[in-house]
């Protein structure tokens, strides 16, 4: 470890991982809301915050938790449920007035289609600007959860016990993996009746 007079130790959140500093500083110099995607171990949340100096306000959030009210049966973090969360937030936000916002992906790796755009995707789908470009977005059919219906319908064909074991979760609440797209956008109207 360094030593001396001119050693200056770094912040604690630095220091634990938790925030880069430098990538703050920009979103925050930008002056706009910031869309903060957060993917937790269990859960996903998307909310709009502005910057003060006494301390981060947040305008609105949506919690995957949330979904729950609209009848969403799937998983709490993959990408359809990150892209509503995304268009929920986006909704809320609009509501109170906030028409843009830079995407603010924290510690998460930006690759490419990752969920962390989906909730972007979901943001600007609902009229929200957040500027991006077109080719960072994960694809339609991966937003409504084609790949998982997929490998739902595979696995159930060949591992019928992986199969139960993989979407016990979805089974219990009584969704057949292999029907998530047509799920997907059933939620997704609802959520956008929701604010009309």
């Amino acid at each position: 470890m360094a030593r001396g007079s001119t050693y200056r130790v770094a912040l604690k959140r630095r220091r634990e991982g938790k925030t880069n500093y430098y990538k703050r500083r920009k979103l925050i110099m930008s002056k706009k809301p910031r869309l903060v995607v957060r993917i937790l171990s269990r859960t996903a949340i998307v909310q709009i915050v502005r910057a003060d100096p006494k301390g981060d306000i947040t305008l609105v959030s949506a919690h995957s938790n949330e979904l729950k009210k609209f009848g969403w049966k799937g998983g709490l973090k993959n990408t359809p449920a990150v892209y509503l969360l995304g268009l929920l937030a986006a909704l809320k936000a609009k509501k109170n007035g906030v028409e843009e916002a830079v995407l603010d992906i924290g510690l998460h790796r930006p690759i490419k289609g990752g969920r962390v755009f989906a909730a972007a995707k979901g943001a600007i789908d609902a009229g929200l600007h957040v500027p991006a470009g077109e080719g960072i977005f994960p694809d339609e059919s991966r937003v409504r959860g084609e790949h998982i219906a997929s490998y739902a319908k595979l696995l159930k064909e060949n591992d019928p016990e992986m199969y139960a074991k993989r979407f016990s979760q979805y089974l219990a609440n009584g969704l057949n993996p292999e029907d998530l797209p047509e799920h997907f956008e059933e939620v997704r109207q609802r959520i956008l009746k929701a604010f009309t």
